[in-house]
């Protein structure tokens, strides 16, 4: 017997606020790697893994979200916890892989690439992870094409996003590219939806499962990965280099521009790099006019 779906039993409410969380965890996570290119030293893996977790909260839980709207007419549904806090934890992990390869290694084809499919088939995993973790009356069925088409559109979403994370530059920018992020990866999360059929095992549901409510569980559950979005944006918001986008090119990378005059020595060898002034030393020691 096939089960009856209803992925919208809140109406709009459950999309749209999933949608925001996205583009909010996209948008922090776009500004932070963007800051991390142009820091040095210590604080690089800092900022990289701040833009990660971003991502990855703002991933995992605009999925979750969209999955408080998400019920089966003819039984009770229940979320196995161990298998909702794995989800959270691949969101984040595959995630950082891909940020970190491109903040290090930057946005070259191959590095891209790498890293887009990579991030893109664990976001997927993520999705049908939290999937699994579902208990009911009945069995999760998927339409294989469908299943491939969201994947797909989770790896265009991640290699969009790697890449707007180290090429787009400016605030508004950066907004642009997160609202778009935020569609892909809603988009990704109703295609795979639309995947699944639900067969169940009797006509009625007698039986109180073992797991955590929908509400009882993924509500409280939210509470951490929000707050740690709301501090993320406290750092953006305070840190006046992202807000701008205004930013320099780290020290280290400036080019050395010691001056040494021709015909003087301060006992210091030219290093590659210096400025050699065009001067001749005067009568009385000092460089000519």
């Amino acid at each position: 017997m096939q089960g009856t779906i209803d992925g919208f039993s809140y109406g709009a409410v459950t999309p749209l606020v999933a949608y925001v969380m996205a583009c909010l965890g996209g948008a922090l996570g776009l500004r932070c790697v963007v800051r991390s290119v142009h820091t040095e030293g210590s604080w690089r893996p800092g900022w990289l893994l701040l833009g990660a977790a971003s991502i990855g909260c703002g991933v995992w839980t605009m999925h979750f979200i969209g999955m408080i709207g998400f019920k089966v007419v003819e039984t009770q549904m229940r979320y196995d916890v161990g298998l909702t806090v794995l989800s959270l934890v691949v969101a984040i992990v595959v995630v950082a892989i891909g940020v970190f390869a491109v903040g290090y290694r930057g946005a070259s084809r191959v590095t891209l690439a790498a890293a887009g499919v990579f991030t893109g088939l664990g976001v997927a995993g993520m999705h049908y992870l939290g999937m699994a973790s579902i208990q009911l009356n009945g069995s999760l069925e998927y339409d294989p094409v469908t299943v491939a088409l969201s994947v797909l559109i989770a790896i265009a979403a991640a290699t969009a996003a790697l890449w707007a994370a180290v090429s787009v530059k400016g605030f508004l920018a950066s907004v642009g590219a997160s609202l778009v992020m935020g569609l892909a990866v809603s988009g990704m999360h109703y295609t795979g939806m639309a995947a699944v059929d639900v067969h169940l095992h009797g006509a009625t549901d007698s039986v109180i499962w073992a797991g955590e409510a929908p509400t009882s569980l993924l509500l409280p559950m939210m509470i951490g990965p929000v707050v740690f979005l709301v501090v993320a944006a406290a750092v953006v918001m305070f840190d006046p280099v992202l807000v701008m986008g205004d930013m320099e090119p780290a020290p280290s990378s400036m080019p050395r521009q010691r001056v040494v005059l021709r015909g003087q020595s301060d006992g210091v060898a030219p290093l590659p790099g210096d400025s050699v002034a065009q001067a001749w030393p005067g009568p009385n020691g000092g460089p000519r006019n």
